[in-house]
């Protein structure tokens, strides 16, 4: 490629990478707004009848789950099947919340219940069923994990890739790395920062299978494809997994189909089954957990897939030395 050529390429390929981030980045903040959201209604039918006509007014904002009482509604929001819950009950309106599943939703269903209800004179208890941690109240640190683990697990990848090393010496670098950036995940935020609030093996076992998703990625893909397989997973999973991760709000909390989209890469699934093994014992973990996995297990069989390749496609051992000077005869 001639110089001029080298040039406008550069020229040209600054400002559509920015574009890019731009709107991966920028798009789900700005059109952040609840979609579908999981929302249980608790009570006799007639009595919740009047609760959900409120809550129909915001059109496709929310998700409505019917539940007996106050027990099974509380059940729905600590398995996470509902981010929250409205129970009617002869005291007068209650709301359940879930801050530690996101504390922007929490104050999203404060606002959207309790505001319009007090409005009218009819004061709604509130009650924070799982809370987040005093130590991070906006979630801020858990959100704030994402990059770093992804720019982990991708620094992991490509310095397996670009030191050479292959096949069973590759697998066992990238588990390695992995569960040390886990361990030492876990003494920052749970030891020392006192963000997390679950079973420490658990959450350092989430941290170093997050990293290990990415890392096996980027090494399995460049094992195949060459060293430009470290961008092409690095790209899909800096530019799409970090903002689509719904880390910041929730995944139903992005237009579609930034939220779907952000479940399926390591971020967003990572995301979801910290929150889940920290502050609700293990509940909705297995989909992401399942998620992270198969990333792993593909990205390590890749890795091996292609030591194979490369071992079977140039000749190699004794027998190759020992016709090299035949041939030369």
């Amino acid at each position: 490629m001639s110089a001029s050529r080298r040039l406008i390429a550069v020229v040209l390929l600054v400002p559509t990478l920015a574009a890019v981030a731009l709107w991966a980045f920028a798009w789900p903040a700005a059109r952040t707004a609840p979609r579908d959201l999981p929302l249980g209604v608790a009570g006799p039918a007639a009595a919740t009848a009047q609760v959900e006509k409120e809550l129909a007014r915001h059109e496709g904002a929310f998700e409505i789950h019917h539940y007996r009482d106050e027990a099974a509604a509380r059940d729905a929001v600590e398995d996470r099947t509902v981010y929250g819950a409205v129970v009617v009950t002869a005291r007068g309106p209650e709301l359940l919340t879930a801050s530690a599943a996101s504390p922007v939703v929490a104050q999203l269903l404060t606002q959207a219940v309790a505001g319009p209800a007090a409005a009218e004179g009819t004061p709604v208890r509130t009650v924070d069923v799982a809370p987040a941690p005093s130590t991070d109240p906006r979630g801020a640190a858990l959100s704030a994990s994402v990059l770093p683990l992804a720019l982990a697990g991708i620094a992991a990848g490509a310095g397996v890739t670009l030191l050479g090393l292959r096949g069973v010496r590759a697998v066992l670098a990238l588990v390695g790395s992995a569960a040390l950036v886990g361990l030492v995940a876990a003494a920052l935020a749970d030891s020392w920062l006192g963000v997390l609030g679950g079973d420490w093996w658990a959450e350092a076992s989430v941290f170093g299978l997050s990293t290990l998703a990415v890392a096996a990625a980027v090494a399995g893909c460049a094992a195949l494809i060459g060293p430009a397989g470290i961008g092409a997973v690095a790209f899909p999973v800096m530019f799409l997994g970090n903002p689509f991760s719904g880390a910041a709000s929730a995944p139903r909390m992005l237009p579609e189909p930034a939220g779907t989209i952000g479940q399926w890469l390591p971020p967003g699934a990572g995301t979801t089954l910290l929150r889940s093994v920290s502050f609700f014992d293990g509940a909705a973990a297995t989909g992401p957990a399942l998620t992270l996995a198969w990333w792993a297990a593909f990205g390590l069989g890749a890795v091996l897939l292609g030591a194979r390749l490369k071992a079977h496609g140039s000749p190699a051992g004794p027998a190759a030395e020992q016709r090299e000077p035949a041939l030369a005869a």
